[in-house]
């Protein structure tokens, strides 16, 4: 069982091999007991003719420290198996360049690994959730770092909260135009278009820095479908290149 947790959301994913045999997505709950998680994981299971007596070992990665604790005792004493946590002592065939390589967060590593494994060296990976990522790794698999930008809903949510007249609307709808004739529309065109064009503006100054050739250029997250689309510097869209990072991480360090 993969799992990787994020400040939202929660993604998971049981692999058999190189098969994953289901993935689901849940809420967030920083305060879940381990005999919660048990419940709530037995039902998912259940719903794809599986069970919990099928996980064998479990990965986590977790941007909520809170919940490392539930989802240890929930793999060790409640199924029985071993647990694994993405962290910087685990071997990962990355060379971490961050000034401190233990504050990188564990889904930016796991993403990193994930490219190298499916797409190759040199890359820079685009990770669209609450917080939006953009890192560089460079021909040698030297972890370099990169930035870090306000989430596309976290920033939606704070117009709204921070306005009296703006609207919460819809961004899965697309947007007519940049030059929009209404309210709705025109929050839709500065969100979606705006973001798109700050992503690709990090792409193509992380590129320059790098300084390679051949670099590809690798989106995921669950947002990320609302603005891939209108970006012109992202090649690949992979909505499960963290529970594939996950994977390969579990195989390595096994």
């Amino acid at each position: 069982m993969a799992v990787d947790v994020g400040n939202t959301q929660t993604v998971l994913g049981l692999y058999e091999g190189d098969e994953l045999r289901g993935q689901w997505r849940l809420a967030t709950e920083a305060q879940r007991t381990s005999d919660e998680l048990a419940v709530v994981f037995a039902g998912l299971l259940d719903l794809n003719g599986l069970g919990l007596a099928q996980v064998s070992a479990m990965i986590l990665s977790s941007v909520v420290p809170g919940l490392t604790r539930s989802y240890r005792h929930l793999a060790e004493d409640v199924l029985g198996v071993p647990f694994y946590l993405v962290n910087s002592d685990m071997e990962t065939g990355l060379k971490n360049r961050y000034d401190d390589p233990s504050a990188v967060g564990a889904d930016r590593i796991v993403n990193a690994v994930a490219a190298g494994h499916h797409y190759g060296f040199p890359a820079i990976i685009v990770d669209i959730g609450t917080a939006t990522t953009v890192e560089a790794v460079d021909g040698e698999a030297c972890y370099l770092g990169g930035a870090i930008l306000t989430g596309l809903y976290v920033a939606l949510e704070a117009l709204v909260a921070r306005t009296a007249k703006l609207p919460s609307v819809d961004l899965e709808e697309e947007p007519p135009s940049a030059i929009a004739t209404n309210t709705p529309d025109s929050i839709r065109s500065g969100f979606i278009y705006g973001y798109a064009g700050a992503i690709d503006a990090l792409v193509r100054r992380s590129r320059e820095e790098l300084g390679e050739e051949g670099v590809r250029v690798v989106a995921t997250g669950g947002p990320a479908s609302v603005i891939v689309r209108h970006c012109r510097e992202i090649e690949t869209f992979d909505p499960d290149l963290t529970l594939k990072g996950l994977r390969v991480l579990y195989e390595m360090n096994s």
